[in-house]
């Protein structure tokens, strides 16, 4: 919802050229607790002249920054990640008011992007090119990985801090300056970041930031300074993102919607199974990528039904701040409403449903986006609560005889972001490694999102473009590789060539 900006509300503020600034925008939407519907902030939609701003200071900024030493840079990261784990607690707090995430999810969301901070420390090791010695007579060849330029970053609601922290790190650690773009529903815990990126080092102009909607993403994807766009959301945007991009002749890697399935043997270790499949498919309220609201129960697993419904039933519906929350609110009015329509779909599709979560009884909160955890069984392929991306807390179970009808149900969706298998048979999980189609695969680990020694590798329609957002991957993204090759001649005095001898003094 845009509205006029309120001077009884905080603004948040853009960076531009070290500046944090307050935007001349007439058009500003409100951030929003989504367990009480206080108006937090009020964040703006930067208009045009301030995304070439940013993007003019960056572009000025790189001349100087692609030269500044390695381990410059890295001292910038290694006060950072300090600077991270010091303030916590604050950015927890942030997220949790403005994102309705717990308290101990929003850390979990500031820690997973603390560990990319932490890996961009050692970019230097990461960024030596190759060098092979007489590849002829005299000749050697090397290869340099230098920075692009302008890179930028356009973020989603689900992980406001840890998806950002994906980004501007490991693109500043290249040699590369950065235009980001946090999410216009949860910017706060954003810019929180982004000043103690200021605070840790981080030069004027090599770090800007803007926000905004569909017309500033379109900014980003067609202005001419810009070499790179990183993206993580909804599929129909990154779609867009990287076909509008990719005409424009930059790079770019977009991480998108998913089905993901958990499939369950027999086998298994019921209460570790049970427990990871409430946590993953119930967890942050089911708005993750890398969620679970898939489960496949294979042969005799199908007699696991009543106890997921019954682990289901123990989980705690809360504002994210209050103590002992396991499922806190939906972002927003409309993701809430969204939700319950598909819900109620599912029954008239044919799904039972087996626990209904909707409007749940959150005392002192009667105004929270809240959904408990909703499970149905009798799910088929066909229906919309299987085919659609959720995003909220509502888990469907699926049967099937044998583990070989499983691999094939999960190949057939056509996201292929993660997958998990719960079984005790080394035979059967690495059967399924094998031959399951999907990037990234976690035997009895719920969500295998890797560290960042790895990269993120989801695949099919869960990814488009080749490359990762951390790990090895994302310096080939953020680097172009210049290939030299060499040869020096011993000059000869006597033929009238300058005598190259140099005194060292």
């Amino acid at each position: 919802m845009a509205t006029s900006k309120s001077p009884s509300v905080p603004t948040v503020k853009l960076l531009i050229d070290g500046q944090f600034i307050e935007s001349t925008s007439g058009d500003w939407q409100d951030v929003i607790n989504p367990a009480t519907q206080e108006v937090l902030a009020r964040v703006p939609m930067a208009t045009p002249a301030e995304l070439d701003a940013a993007v003019a200071s960056a572009k000025a900024a790189f001349q100087s920054w692609r030269h500044t030493a390695i381990g410059t840079r890295t001292r910038i990261f290694l006060k950072y990640q300090q600077l991270i784990r010091e303030n916590m607690d604050e950015l927890a707090a942030i997220l949790t008011a403005e994102q309705g995430k717990t308290l101990a999810d929003a850390q979990g969301d500031v820690f997973r992007g603390l560990e990319v901070v932490e890996h961009a420390s050692a970019t230097g090791n990461l960024q030596m090119g190759e060098m092979a010695n007489n590849v002829a007579a005299g000749v050697d060849t090397y290869t340099l990985l230098q920075p692009l330029g302008v890179c930028a970053g356009i973020t989603p609601f689900n992980f406001p801090a840890m998806i950002p922290l994906w980004m501007f790190p490991m693109a500043i650690a290249t040699g590369n300056t950065f235009v980001l773009k946090p999410s216009e529903q949860d910017p706060m815990v954003t810019m929180r970041l982004v000043e103690l990126a200021m605070e840790a080092g981080v030069p004027p102009g090599v770090l800007n930031v803007v926000h905004g909607g569909r017309d500033v993403v379109n900014g980003i994807c067609d202005h001419e300074d810009i070499k790179a766009v990183s993206f993580v959301g909804s599929t129909a945007v990154g779609t867009h993102v990287y076909q509008r991009a990719t005409q424009a002749g930059k790079r770019a890697q977009c991480m998108m919607g998913a089905k993901n399935h958990s499939v369950v043997l027999p086998d298994a270790h019921r209460e570790q199974t049970l427990n990871a499949l409430a946590g993953s498919a119930f967890g942050a309220a089911g708005q993750r990528c890398m969620a679970l609201p898939v489960v496949v129960l294979v042969g005799e697993a199908d007699q696991w039904l009543d106890d997921l419904v019954a682990k289901a039933k123990t989980l705690t519906v809360n504002a994210g701040h209050e103590p002992d929350t396991d499922v806190g609110p939906l972002i927003s009015r409309a993701a809430l409403n969204r939700v319950t329509g598909l819900i109620e779909t599912g029954v008239q599709e044919g799904a039972r449903l087996l626990l209904d979560g909707r409007n749940p009884s959150v005392p002192g909160y009667p105004e929270g986006n809240f959904i408990g955890p909703t499970i149905f069984s009798q799910v088929t392929p066909e229906m919309s609560v299987y085919r659609e991306e959720l995003f909220g807390p509502v888990l469907c179970v699926l049967r099937v005889d044998t583990l070989e009808e499983a691999i094939a149900l999960v190949n057939r969706n056509p996201n292929g972001n993660g997958t998990a298998i719960f079984t005790r048979s080394g035979a059967a999980a690495r059967h399924f490694q094998e031959h399951i189609d999907v990037g990234q695969v976690g035997i009895n680990v719920p969500i295998p999102v890797p560290v960042p020694l790895f990269s993120f590798t989801g695949s099919r329609g869960s990814k488009l473009g080749d490359l990762g957002p951390f790990g090895k991957q994302v310096i080939t993204f953020y680097t172009q590789t210049k290939t030299v090759t060499a040869r020096w001649f011993d000059e000869d005095p006597a033929a009238g060539a300058v005598n190259t001898t140099i005194t060292l003094k």
